[in-house]
């Protein structure tokens, strides 16, 4: 399979190709020829299926020969090692939970996956290679845990100063050796410009070779899919069949990668009735599919953080799964924005009534779905739970616990923390870059 640029000025590539530069010289993102169609026997045997086996299916037509099938299913296997499990909350209502890997957030399974993918990829080329990455939150951690150690492989992270957790920042900035994290004195915006920057910098690829670890990576991106079969296997398990319905599927969304790896896997022919964005006052999603125009403004900053996210870059993949047909795509998603009062209180409701700790982004799509569902009696669904409560510092203070903590975050706090403070300015960017050579 070969991916176009979304922008159309750039030559179709392999996956590989599109895994190593990352992104397009044009600046767009790689998306892929044709969506494929799972078959019908996929479909029969999913109940039975291992997550390794779901996950090999749905990404082999998109891989195709660039990696031999036998390393291709170990890397599947490597990625989806933990679980994924649905838990009902309300009668209505389910949770995809996504934080029993090893950072405890959803990008473990992108993470784990590319980083695997670019050291069978580097091992052939025969260089170094340097990873470059911006984050909002948990990005950074799972980047850092997939590449940590790797040969051949340096790693830059940036991260927004003093807008990231404590347990999310200590993932990201004890680990050392191959792991570099850049505190930058602006927000996430200003992060990911700064790794756009260096990825379109032709200077700079003439002396080092570059990629990114964010979800342009293809390689991050669509392995994303992995996980919606999984809540699929469970849903169709649990439910009568005589009773089952295809769920209402709310995703809590900051650069709308994450929805999009969804959408796609219904193309691919998941079912589903409705996929709702939920962003919390960083509300340019919202306010376009109300309204047809696409105002970008500044990030704000809120509870839900690693939502805080105001031009969200998958968005045009989005579009173009639906040929940037705005009313074909109304049909099929809509997006909710959120305060921070009303997570906050959602929290509070939630703990107090179902004995269920919500994180600030879970509790963003609960929100959205419970809202959803008092005007759709009729449908029922789940929202996706991004990462574990510990990693949020608003938890406590606002539910008065965060549950048991995790031993891998104790032994966090006994590390020191390793970072070094830029400005949000690209010269100085490149200058660390170019001292990795």
């Amino acid at each position: 399979m070969n991916f176009y640029s979304t922008n159309r000025q750039s030559a179709a590539v392999s996956f590989r190709e599109a895994v190593l530069n990352a992104q397009p010289s044009d600046k767009g993102l790689y998306f892929p020829e044709k969506i494929p169609r799972l078959p019908t026997d996929f479909w029969k045997l999913l109940p039975q299926r291992s997550r390794a086996e779901i996950a090999f299916e749905v990404i082999k037509p998109y891989v195709e020969n660039e990696i031999p099938e036998e390393t291709l299913f170990q890397i599947c296997t490597e990625t989806v090692n933990f679980d994924f499990p649905l838990v009902q909350i309300t009668e209505k209502i389910g949770t995809l939970e996504l934080f029993h890997g090893p950072t405890m957030a959803f990008k473990d399974v992108g993470a784990r996956f590319m980083s695997r993918c670019l050291r069978h990829f580097s091992n052939e080329k025969g260089e170094k290679t340097i990873v470059i990455v911006a984050t909002s939150g948990d990005t950074g951690g799972a980047v850092a845990n997939g590449f940590f150690d790797v040969d051949g492989i340096e790693v830059v992270i940036l991260y927004p100063k003093g807008k990231v957790s404590n347990v999310q920042e200590l993932q990201l900035t004890t680990l050392g050796k191959n792991i570099s994290a850049l505190e930058v004195k602006g927000n996430f915006d200003d992060c990911q410009t700064l790794a756009k920057t260096a990825l379109a910098d032709e200077e700079l690829k003439k002396q080092v070779f570059l990629t990114s670890a964010n979800s342009i990576n293809v390689a991050r991106w669509l392995p994303q899919q992995f996980y919606y079969f999984y809540a699929l296997q469970q849903w169709q398990i649990k439910s009568p069949k005589s009773k089952i319905q295809n769920p209402v599927i709310c995703v809590p969304s900051g650069n709308f990668g994450n929805i999009c790896a969804g959408i796609l896997a219904h193309i691919s022919g998941l079912p589903c009735e409705r996929f709702i964005a939920a962003t919390n006052a960083n509300d340019v999603i919202p306010q376009f599919l109300e309204t047809g125009e696409m105002n970008i403004k500044a990030s704000v900053s809120t509870i839900s953080n690693a939502m805080d996210v105001a031009n969200p870059s998958n968005f045009v993949r989005i579009l173009e799964i639906f040929d940037n047909d705005y009313l074909n795509l109304k049909e099929k998603m809509e997006a909710v924005s959120v305060t921070d009062e009303i997570t906050a209180k959602t929290m509070r409701a939630v703990y107090e009534k179902y004995n269920y700790i919500l994180d600030p982004h879970g509790a963003v799509g609960f929100y959205a779905l419970e809202k959803f569902l008092n005007e759709n009696p009729n449908k029922q669904g789940f929202f996706l739970e991004t990462a574990h409560p510990v990693k949020f510092d608003s938890v406590e203070k606002i539910v008065g616990t965060y549950g048991e903590m995790p031993e891998s975050v104790k032994e966090l706090f006994e590390k020191e923390k390793c970072s070094v403070e830029i400005e949000a300015n690209y010269k100085e960017l490149k200058e660390i870059l170019l001292e990795k050579i």
